[in-house]
């Protein structure tokens, strides 16, 4: 079981980060002489925090409720839901590593059309919060609404496990995430050239959050580009990088503002 947050840790994460990336976006920026202490620097600060203490303690819980019916289909007793770890047929079978494989692949995709389907409907106001930073750095990856979390990890968690995997493979996935998404909000021009349609870089992501009309609603994969480019939304044009960033919808600059506006959003 992963061990809980500590002010120390997430403290001393912040610091590392702040100094790698701080080292990496001067030598390779892709908005030059963007500052550090940029516009909603403060409220992604604030975030850093919240998100450990709050997000991810809210999260796990609505994911294993939404694992209840799964467990119930499979006769495991409520009571030691840790049956479900070891998953359960012809995929559990396999051997891990490619348990594994199979997860980011699958995963990704998941992934990308629950992002796509985020940008739409009543689900749009929770994800135009992480949408609304005006100046993208790796300190933006954070500013996430707990809804959208949330619904974004039952939504790849349900499927993966009803399918038989077993979840030590699935903790490897559900890791590598967030760490690879600060990397893609960084302000790097890295397209990773050859391997650009390959593996989603910081520029392919970038252009996912410009609020240029040219890039609205493209790149919506968090690993895998291939799906963007089978279902008609990459976008990145070469010698190109992306330098308006934004929303043109009314988020207010403030954690509690943002939390709340969704919910406001939806009265009207």
């Amino acid at each position: 079981m992963r061990d809980a947050p500590t002010l120390q840790g997430i403290a001393i994460a912040f610091a590392v980060l702040t100094v790698v990336f701080f080292v990496l976006q001067k030598l390779f920026p892709s908005v030059p002489g963007q500052r550090t202490f940029r516009r909603g620097f403060l409220t992604d600060v604030v975030y850093w925090v919240f998100t450990p203490f709050v997000t991810r303690v809210i999260t796990p819980i609505a994911v294993v409720i939404a694992l209840v019916p799964i467990a119930l289909a499979n006769g495991v007793d409520l009571k030691n839901m840790k049956e479900l770890t070891t998953g359960h047929g012809v995929i559990a079978a396999q051997p891990l590593w490619q348990q594994a494989i199979e997860i980011f692949v699958l995963g990704d995709f998941i992934g990308y059309w629950q992002h796509r389907w985020f940008h739409g409907g009543w689900r749009w106001p929770f994800h135009a919060v992480h949408h609304s930073s005006q100046d993208l750095d790796w300190l933006s990856s954070v500013r996430l609404h707990p809804v959208n979390d949330m619904i974004a990890r039952i939504v790849q968690a349900v499927p993966i496990v009803a399918l038989g995997f077993n979840l030590t493979a699935v903790a490897a996935f559900a890791a590598i995430v967030p760490i690879y998404a600060i990397t893609l909000h960084a302000n790097l021009n890295w397209t990773y050239g050859p391997f650009r349609y390959l593996i989603a870089s910081p520029a392919f992501h970038r252009w996912h959050h410009t609020s240029a009309d040219e890039g609205l609603d493209k790149n919506f994969a968090g690993f895998f580009p291939i799906w963007d480019l089978l279902f008609g939304t990459f976008y990145m044009p070469k010698g190109e990088q992306p330098v308006v960033f934004g929303v043109d919808d009314p988020v207010p600059r403030g954690l509690l503002g943002q939390l709340i506006y969704p919910f406001r959003r939806a009265q009207h």
